[in-house]
């Protein structure tokens, strides 16, 4: 199951309490306090593993809590440090205070770290609070609490290449001639329910990852089909990859379906929609001719088209060559 957003609270572990506590020692009249520290509470810390690729951990779990700091003890002894709880997260979760609306990180990067819920100080103990004029306090200072928050947590994968297009596109077909990823392939819309990755393997060494979400269709920023909830799993791509059914199913027309899908990006993130686009005819397998490739072409001029088949991997190479010098324009030919 692929989850990509979670609300969890979270909170750092109670400081423990000092010791209220004297000396006891034969032949020691008066020994004095010696009570002991409270050990500090264990803080809530966030880990970008790679290894993790959805939020599923936080679905069925949602209070995530660091252990509490020991109570001092006699004779000076402080309290033991309560641990720290390590929650590992996807590359690329962003991490919200709920209540606030503040965002607190963003962990797009492997290894890297936030700590989100701080522990408690530990309480002093009597032995700090001795004093000419009292020499035998009997108080000593509670542990402080530990750090409480309502968090967000938001997945938005990391790629380099993003997959757009509306539904029977052919994008999983795409990836998986690009990639070792296997998504679903069906001859019917949304076979595509949750975002795909793959990486791409290129000559002299190259590679990009390509993220492949599901279809969208005209009304999506209003909930129609799938929604567009999954186009934040492109907003971090540097390319983007506009893929059209030259012989939709429906039979609408291409150019009206690119306008469409265009419609939604600008709805969601004009961010997002003045990214780098590389628009595709696909399923040219399917033709005679290229009078539907060219009538394609005149209606979205001056915007250049590629024809493509990932069925057979027709223009393909083309295409991967396209977009890296995209993502590396000043790449030599020769260095490749």
């Amino acid at each position: 199951m692929f989850v990509d957003e979670a609300l969890i609270y979270v909170k750092g572990g109670d400081g423990g309490s000092g010791c209220v506590s004297f000396r006891r020692e034969k032949y020691v009249p008066k020994g004095g306090p010696d009570g002991g520290d409270g050990g500090d509470g264990g803080s809530v810390i966030f880990i970008a593993d790679e290894n993790k690729n959805t939020l599923l951990d936080f679905a069925g779990k949602h209070h995530w809590t660091a252990a509490r700091g020991m109570n001092g003890q006699g004779k000076k002894k402080d309290g033991k440090r309560g641990e720290d709880l390590i929650v590992p997260v996807p590359v690329g979760t962003l991490i919200y205070d709920n209540d606030h609306g503040l965002l607190l990180a963003d962990l797009d990067e492997p290894g890297k770290r936030v700590v989100v819920a701080r522990g408690g100080k530990g309480g002093r103990g009597n032995w700090h609070f001795r004093n000419p004029a009292n020499q035998a306090p009997r108080y000593a200072e509670p542990g402080t609490l530990g750090q409480e928050r309502n968090l967000k947590l938001e997945l938005k994968l990391i790629a380099d290449v993003g997959l757009v297009g509306m539904p029977n596109a052919g994008k999983s077909t795409l990836l998986r001639a690009c990639s070792a990823a296997r998504p679903k392939v069906a001859d019917y819309p949304f076979t595509t329910l949750e975002p795909q990755l793959g990486i791409v393997e290129l000559p002299g060494d190259r590679r990009m990852v390509m993220a492949d979400i599901p279809g969208l269709i005209e009304g999506a920023q209003h909930g129609a089909g799938l929604g567009h909830a999954f186009l934040r799993h492109i907003e971090r791509t540097r390319v983007i990859i506009h893929l059209l059914d030259l012989y939709p199913i429906d039979f609408s027309n291409p150019a009206d379906n690119y306008r469409k899908i265009r419609a939604e990006l600008e709805a969601f993130s004009p961010d997002l929609a003045s990214k780098p686009e590389i628009v595709c005819a696909n399923k040219t397998d399917l033709s005679l001719d290229d009078q539907a490739l060219n009538k394609l072409r005149q209606e979205l001029a001056p915007v250049p088209v590629l024809s493509l088949s990932g069925a057979t991997r027709q223009g393909v190479e083309v295409l991967l060559e396209t977009v890296w010098k995209c993502l590396h324009p000043s790449d030599e030919p020769s260095t490749r």
